[in-house]
């Protein structure tokens, strides 16, 4: 159930991350929460959401604006890698509080409540029209780089932040979503170099059964990516972002009081 679950997820979080504002890690992050603790969640979308860039890079890498990407990625790197090892400090506290029920004892630990937490504020901003309508001066690019640096390393929630800021860089549409997918990449891999110095601590096991979990998300999120890109019409996201919110606010509600992560 878990690997049909989360094939169907990053599939369908692949393709949709090309045109929404919330990306294949906001979709998919929820998923893996509800078989890993907090942090191995983080970190196996994290995975995921790396390759699946890099295959959407060779796909878009000549759309690319590479001025708008070392303006905002290079900022994000160190973000980034403060973000995951905050992240790292976050999994190894103890449980805040506890509460037994159903024979079990439940109780979330810093990273679950800070992600738990955080995910809720993040699914309660996708549902306010305003924040779909905030666009930053370019400005202010270096400083979206460092927000959206240290989110996705702390959470995986980046899409939203770089869209905000990318809004009013003056791109048109498919060299908007080039430079964003080169964005991530240099994100993912910021993060996830100190996300692998610190995997003996989160226990992800890349030949156990997060690592068949991390295998099965990636070739479906290729999958959906190679459908998308050969589908560039727009999808409407409403209804698919209200639900995407309503998932995160109750997968952030269960690893906030502890009863995930």
């Amino acid at each position: 159930m878990d690997i049909i679950i989360i094939a169907i997820v990053a599939a369908f979080a692949s393709a949709l991350t090309l045109y929404s504002g919330f990306g294949l890690g906001t979709i998919l992050l929820p998923a893996f929460a509800l078989f890993f603790p907090a942090p191995v969640a983080v970190a196996a979308t994290g995975v995921v959401h790396l390759l699946n860039n890099l295959f959407k890079g060779t796909l878009l890498r000549k759309r690319a604006d590479w001025p708008t990407v070392l303006k905002f990625g290079l900022p994000a790197i160190p973000a980034a890698i403060a973000g995951a090892w905050l992240l790292a400090v976050l999994g190894d506290t103890p449980r805040f509080f506890e509460w037994s029920a159903l024979n079990r004892t439940f109780g979330p630990t810093g990273a679950g409540l800070t992600i738990g937490l955080l995910m809720m504020l993040f699914a309660t901003l996708e549902l306010q029209k305003w924040f779909h309508t905030l666009k930053a001066p370019p400005r202010l690019m270096p400083v979206g780089g460092l927000i959206t640096g240290f989110f996705g390393g702390l959470t995986g929630q980046q899409g939203a932040f770089r869209s905000i800021f990318l809004l009013r860089s003056g791109l048109p549409a498919e060299r908007f979503i080039a430079t964003g997918v080169m964005i991530a990449i240099l994100v993912d891999l910021s993060r996830l170099t100190t996300y692998a110095a610190s995997f003996a601590t989160t226990g992800l096991n890349p030949v156990g059964r997060e690592g068949i979990l991390v295998l099965v998300g990636t070739v479906s999120a290729f999958a959906g990516a190679y459908f998308a890109t050969r589908h560039l019409d727009k999808i409407t996201l409403g209804a698919v972002r209200y639900s995407v919110a309503a998932l995160m606010l109750i997968i952030g509600a269960a690893m906030a009081t502890g009863v995930l992560g």
